[in-house]
């Protein structure tokens, strides 16, 4: 692979030997078993050398010698063997891109897993720019294609098909191509996954102007809604999943592992910091240095919202159960935006005004993170595929709870609106509760005079509930089953409840994966059809 080239181990050769048991079921990882230093001519170490008799190895392992020597100066590539000896890993191509791709906690200490050269860390960033500019540029040009041909179908959900179809079919005929597609896209699917939740604050962040029209009665029925709403369909989303398995009665099988992104390092977090205290310096005193007043705060409010969310996800476990992350966020953009238009004299109003202004010329902070929305959902495709077998193997469970539980959390809103009385209007805006923000704007647009704020707010407020309670929920519930809990929280409380539940459950991260997904994917096309959506308005009145 193209990530193995960057390292400096490529002139060391390996030989292959099948493991013990034992081994083969702690590691996959190919090693160079090294003999003991000292040893006697003829003793059972030589004997048990992973260099044949016919190699060019003396009885006295000197070329094992001189590749212990060239291992000695790579520690960070060293693990523990089981006989005592010394084992040379090479790491997977996955580990490689978190060193490379994204930025470590370790970086610039001096490790020697970091220090491997200036070049390697070069083409690891242009290996992330080239992939993850594909990806955006993919998405922007669908994005104009469907605008100018009139289809109202998301754009970006068609081209996940597209990647989706071409790797099944790339897997089919020319597995090694399918493979090399998925290596290369995977710094792109990486980046997006680690800043996953900053494409979600923009909305939370202009909440105030949106709310602003708002009773507060349809308030309080909005959140009544939210909250009953996502325990109801996590209710059925569990139970369905149990009830399909017990029909089924198909064994649990091991999903394909997934990578984690790496925490955030303090160099990052200072970078950041110095880049808020500039642009907030030049916006003070020029507030149109760079030609308009968005595009002059873009730059400090930008870094608040990374600070914020770097800050709040380093707090602790029991502080982050209170402060979320994706709260801390919002509230470091807001600070910032009250200090400026309190120091600029601006006012609140104006300055989150520039934050989100929905305007392609003149792009916000909160343009540039939703910007990505398109690419979330693209990056649906490669995580599907690579889960493709256990999509296949459970097929019954996934697309049956899925099916009904997206239904019902559709239905069952409006339903719910129309009973206790709330506004036509807030009742379609807030529909999609349990879809995942990039596909559930997308959803609203298919009706007329919704308020997309309050639908980004109410869909990140369920994943926010669902993300401090969905575990007590299950456990009172009884779904005790990886596949009943992984596919009800990521139905009810889409990216949020799954990156809550995956800490603690990482044996239902796969099936929260599948159904976070495919949840946003039912959801769009039902409602892709022009019946579903006069049946919805018709029963919210």
């Amino acid at each position: 692979m193209a990530a193995a080239a960057m390292i400096g181990i490529t002139t060391l050769r390996c030989h292959h030997r099948r493991l013990p048991a034992r081994s083969r079921a702690t590691s996959t990882a190919r090693s160079c078993t090294l003999p003991p230093r000292r040893h006697r001519r003829g003793s059972p170490a030589l004997r048990s050398s992973s260099c044949p008799a016919s190699s060019a190895c003396s009885p006295h392992g000197r070329p094992a010698a001189a590749l212990s020597r060239v291992a000695a100066k790579n520690k960070g590539f060293m693990g523990p063997a089981g006989n005592g000896a010394a084992t040379l890993h090479r790491p997977s191509s996955s580990d490689l891109h978190r060193r490379l791709i994204v930025p470590n906690s370790t970086a610039g200490t001096g490790d020697a897993s970091g220090s491997s050269g200036l070049l390697p860390t070069i083409l690891g960033v242009a290996h992330l720019i080239v992939s993850l500019g594909i990806v955006l540029a993919t998405d922007k040009f669908l994005k104009q294609a469907f605008v100018a041909a009139s289809i109202k179908f998301p754009s970006a959900l068609f081209g996940m098909f597209c990647v989706f179809s071409g790797l099944v079919i790339f897997d089919t005929f020319a597995p090694a191509l399918a493979k090399g597609f998925m290596d290369f896209f995977e710094p792109a699917t990486m980046f997006i996954q680690r800043w996953l939740p900053l494409f979600y604050v923009p909305s939370l962040v202009v909440l105030p102007l949106a709310v602003r029209d708002v009773p507060a009665a349809s308030g309080l029925k909005i959140f009544a809604i939210t909250f009953g709403g996502w325990f109801a369909t996590l209710a059925v989303a569990g139970y369905t999943a149990l009830a399909v398995r017990k029909l089924v009665k198909t064994q649990l099988t091991r999903a394909e592992p997934m990578g984690k992104p790496s925490p955030f390092s303090t160099v990052e977090i200072w970078a950041w910091a110095a880049i808020f205290f500039a642009s907030f310096g030049v916006a003070y005193f020029n507030p149109t240095a760079l030609g308009t007043t968005a595009k002059t705060c873009l730059p400090f409010l930008l870094a608040a919202t990374v600070l914020g969310y770097m800050v709040g996800s380093g707090l602790p476990a029991g502080v982050r159960k209170v402060l979320h992350p994706i709260i801390s966020c919002a509230l470091s953009a807001d600070l910032a935006a009250v200090a400026y238009g309190y120091l600029s004299g601006s006012g609140l109003d104006a300055v989150l005004g520039d934050y989100l202004t929905k305007a392609p010329s003149n792009p916000g902070a909160g343009d540039v993170l939703m910007g990505f929305l398109g690419s979330v959902i693209i990056s649906f495709a490669f995580s599907m595929f690579k889960q493709r077998k256990l999509v296949k193997r459970h097929a019954a469970e996934i697309f049956t709870s899925i099916a009904i539980a997206s239904t019902f959390s559709l239905y069952s809103t409006a339903i719910i609106g129309r009973l206790i009385g709330l506004e036509p209007s807030l009742t379609i805006s807030i529909l999609p509760r349990c879809i995942t923000v990039a596909l559930a704007l997308s959803i609203v647009s298919f009706f007329e005079g919704v308020n997309s704020s309050l639908t980004a707010a109410v869909v990140v407020l369920t994943g926010l509930i669902g993300a401090n309670f969905v575990q007590a929920a299950m456990d009172k519930l009884g779904l005790s089953d990886p596949i009943a809990r992984g596919i009800g929280t990521a139905s009810s409380a889409h990216g949020l409840g799954t990156a809550a539940l995956s800490a603690k459950e990482p044996e239902a991260l796969p099936f929260c994966a599948i159904a976070y997904s495919l949840t946003g994917i039912f959801g769009s096309l039902i409602c892709s059809v022009p019946a579903v959506r006069q049946s919805l308005i018709f029963i919210a009145g």
